[in-house]
This record gives structure tokens, C-alpha cells and sequence, in this order.
């Protein structure tokens, strides 16, 4: 079984995708172990405890450097026995080091697909903007290994969402979110814990 740590920095409603993916039993070879959060007093903490996860706080501004901070990070999931990091909206940035400690042990969900708008500057209500902008017809979500690159590792899963008439960046995130990330986060981290557990994907 694969220790899993979620990191989120608000909502948690891909947390959730995935606690609710594992009461459905989809996520046989893997456990949500830790919640870690960027930021106190958010819902994502709520819903952890709602489910007896584990939980902690670690803030980039309690550190002096960024490297005090990914110590920090990393002195938690060692604690925890973590193998596997879901990034869930986690708005701050992971340092080269525990990168590369976590290398291909670390999986993000960005709403779109890559490699289209993505990268530094794209998250939030920013990546459906910049679609609607763009006047593309298809959109959608994508799962990848985190890299030192923003949003620039090897893709896991992606999923396409239908770009409809009237969309606003609002309603666009919503049915992204319905239709491609709650979905492809489990399963990608399921595909995951199979490999991470010696099985083949």
C-alpha cells in the first residue's frame, strides 16, 4: 500500500475526488496518509479531518529561504513514510531538491491540456481565460509528473471538455473540473501506486 500525501492550499475539492475515490475502492494500492497545506484555516483541512486524515500546516512565509521550506516539507513526509505527493491546488512552488528527492513520485492536475496554457503565470481562472481567449473549441485537464519545469513533465493522463457557447472562465472551471479532474486524479494516482508497488500500469 502507497502512502499518499495530498498538498492543497484551499477548497479541496480534488482532495475530496480523491477521498471519495478511495471510499469507492478506487484506489486499491494506495492511501491518502497526510494533508499537507501551504496555508491554516482552509476547507481542504476540514475535509481531511472529516475523514480522519492527517493534517499539517506548513507555510512559505514561517521559513527564511525556500530551502528551509522544502526541508520542512520533506522532514513531514519522511515522518509520514510518504511514496507519492498529489499536488491538489497546491499554490506554492516545490524546490529543486525535494523535486528531485520525489522524482516521478510527484503528480499535479492542471486545467488544461497541455501543452496548452500551462506553465508559470497559468493556474485558477487564469488557464480558462486564457482558453476562452484563445477561442479554442475543445479544452480540458491534464495530469502529469511534477519537474522542475512548471507544469512541464511527462504527461500521465489527459482528458478533453468541450468548450461550449456563453462559457464564462467560471463555468468553464466548473464542468473541467466535473468532467476531467475529479476524474483523471484518481485514476492517475492509482496508475501510480501500481507502478510505485511494483505491478504493471
Amino acid at each position: 500500500m502507497i502512502n499518499i500525501a495530498v498538498f492543497v492550499s484551499g477548497g479541496g475539492t480534488n482532495l475530496q475526488a480523491l477521498l471519495d475515490a478511495q471510499d469507492a475502492g478506487m484506489l486499491p494500492h494506495g492511501r491518502i496518509s497526510l494533508v499537507l497545506s501551504s496555508r491554516d484555516g482552509v476547507y481542504a483541512l476540514e475535509r481531511a479531518k472529516n475523514h480522519g486524515v492527517p493534517t499539517v500546516v506548513v507555510s512559505r512565509k514561517a521559513y527564511p529561504s525556500s530551502q528551509a521550506f522544502d526541508q520542512a516539507i520533506l522532514d513531514e513526509l519522511e515522518k509520514n513514510n510518504i511514496q507519492l505527493i498529489v499536488l491538489a491546488g497546491f499554490l506554492s512552488i516545490l524546490g529543486p531538491e525535494l523535486v528531485a528527492r520525489y522524482d516521478h513520485r510527484i503528480i499535479n492536475v492542471h486545467p488544461s491540456l497541455i501543452p496548452s496554457f500551462c506553465g508559470a503565470g497559468f493556474y485558477g481562472l487564469k488557464v480558462h481565460q486564457a482558453a476562452l481567449d484563445y477561442g479554442v473549441k475543445v479544452t480540458g485537464a491534464t495530469v502529469h509528473y511534477v519537474n522542475e519545469i512548471p507544469d512541464g513533465g511527462e504527461i500521465i493522463l489527459q482528458k478533453a471538455v468541450d468548450v461550449l457557447p456563453g462559457d464564462t472562465p467560471e463555468i468553464l472551471q466548473k464542468r473541467v473540473m466535473e468532467q476531467a479532474e475529479w476524474k483523471l486524479l484518481p485514476a492517475a494516482a492509482e496508475l501510480v501506486c501500481r507502478r510505485l508497488s511494483g505491478e504493471n500500469a
